[in-house]
């Protein structure tokens, strides 16, 4: 029996999900210190001015890992369903096909961004001051984007087949290594925003290093087959994984709508303030998707092998756990906003201000990101894409770019920071009012190929 054979089919609903969310949660967490990191050494050691440009490039990082959960989560979705189904070859020739479609596509983008950094770079919100430094910490990210892209959807193939804990490791250990790494490199070397850079590529070589262990572990059903295209598995991927793609995707979108509003209403200083908030949402934003996470190789499973009460035991486990961790995060933001802001070095008292004031208003959010990952991750995991779609849509695109648009013409630099809490606010209330009326009881076929 494999790993996820067992793990989930012998076991509890609860036990299973927390199986998989505490190892997740702590590997996604420790994750976000990857990029936090960065801003804190790049903030300590080079200057607001390259913290601001770090801030403006992540983006990149955002493209990068999007195309990753594009293919990864659509293919981890699939491959979790066949297995539950007990097809296992049909699962090991859907995880080859997603490799070799996420090395491809990752090479032409990279190739294509490559030669017009300054011109993307700008697009994100660069200025005279910040553009070389930004330009600087790209070109290393796409010069070593398969390492990022294969991480990623490595982590998400050995969590879908139940082995969460080694997902986890790769996590941890890339994270830690990177503090390391970042102090050598921006203090001792003395390499700036480039050092960062490199410093977060090869934490994560390692971490993708330490996945690969996962195929000669007993119990694994994860492997490499003969390579033969599928026409129907690259459209199904591609489809269920949209919904992931445009998730982070819209992360690049909200840095960019912030960039671009806070630096009409406030400056440079304003910049300054949002990169420290942003950094710190790096890291609450990651423990979202940690449950997103957990609960998709477990519903995707029980879709598969048509087990309907545990998919709405797991549902309902995620929207409690959710709930909690948006509570803690918004006492943390209210109760120690100025601690936060301290860490990144900021000296300048009115940067400080406008970051403290920032947190308290941005952190909202946090109270109803939990419900809106939870019901888009359900829907994709059982192959109902277009609600999964229109959720990832409306947070983080339609409502999101309106009221950074609307609320500052009313409130000013206050209408910037809730714009977040609102988007995300108003898709909640929506969500929870549908699930009351049955939406919960949606069955999709299994994918045909």
């Amino acid at each position: 029996m494999s790993m996820v054979n067992q793990r989930l089919d012998t076991q509890s609903v609860a036990k299973s999900f927390f199986q998989y969310f505490i190892p997740t949660l702590l590997g996604m967490m420790l994750m976000s210190v990857n990029i936090v990191v960065d801003g804190i050494f790049v903030g300590n050691g080079v200057g607001s001015v390259a913290l601001a440009s770090v801030n403006v490039a992540v983006p990149v990082f955002s493209i990068i890992i999007s195309i990753s959960l594009l293919i990864g989560v659509g293919g981890g979705t699939i491959y979790s369903m066949k297995m539950g189904e007990g097809k296992t070859k049909q699962a090991q020739q859907l995880f080859t096909i997603a490799f070799a479609l996420l090395t491809t596509i990752t090479v032409i983008i990279a190739v294509i961004c490559y030669w017009n950094m300054e011109n993307i770079a700008l697009l994100f919100g660069a200025n005279e001051e910040t553009l070389d430094y930004a330009v600087d910490y790209m070109r290393v990210l796409f010069i070593f984007s398969l390492i990022l892209a294969w991480e990623n959807f490595f982590s998400i193939f050995v969590r879908n087949d139940g082995d969460p804990q080694l997902a986890m490791i790769g996590l941890v250990v890339s994270a830690l290594l990177n503090i390391v790494l970042d102090y050598w490199m921006v203090f001792i070397l003395k390499l700036e925003v480039t050092g960062a850079a490199l410093a977060t590529v090869i934490a994560t070589l390692i971490g993708l290093i330490i996945y690969l262990f996962h195929f000669f572990k007993k119990g694994t059903a994860l492997k490499f087959t003969r390579l033969h295209w599928d026409k129907t598995a690259l459209k199904r991927i591609s489809t269920i994984g949209v919904p992931s793609f445009l998730s982070e995707a819209g992360t690049g979108i909200f840095v960019m709508g912030y960039n671009i509003a806070i630096a009409h209403y406030a400056g440079t200083t304003g910049l300054a303030a949002f990169s420290v908030i942003n950094y710190l949402h790096t890291f609450m934003f990651l423990a979202f998707i940690g449950i997103g996470q957990s609960i998709q190789p477990m519903i995707s499973y029980y879709h598969g092998a048509k087990q309907d009460a545990s998919i709405k035991q797991t549902v309902k486990i995620a929207e409690i756990t959710g709930l909690i961790l948006g509570l803690i995060f918004l006492a943390i933001g209210y109760v120690g906003a100025d601690v936060l802001v301290a860490i990144f070095g900021v000296t300048d008292e009115v940067t400080a201000e406008l970051a403290t004031k920032g947190i308290k208003l941005f952190f909202l959010g946090y109270l109803f990101m939990g419900t809106n990952f939870i019901y888009m991750t359900y829907y994709q995991s059982i192959g109902y894409v277009r609600p999964a779609i229109g959720i990832t849509l409306f947070r983080g695109f339609i409502l999101l770019i309106g009221a950074l648009y609307i609320l500052p013409l009313w409130f000013g630099t206050t209408g910037v920071w809730l714009a977040l809490p609102v988007a995300e606010g108003l898709v909640a209330i929506t969500l929870i009012f549908f699930s009351k009326g049955g939406v919960m009881g949606k069955r999709t076929q299994s994918p045909g190929y």
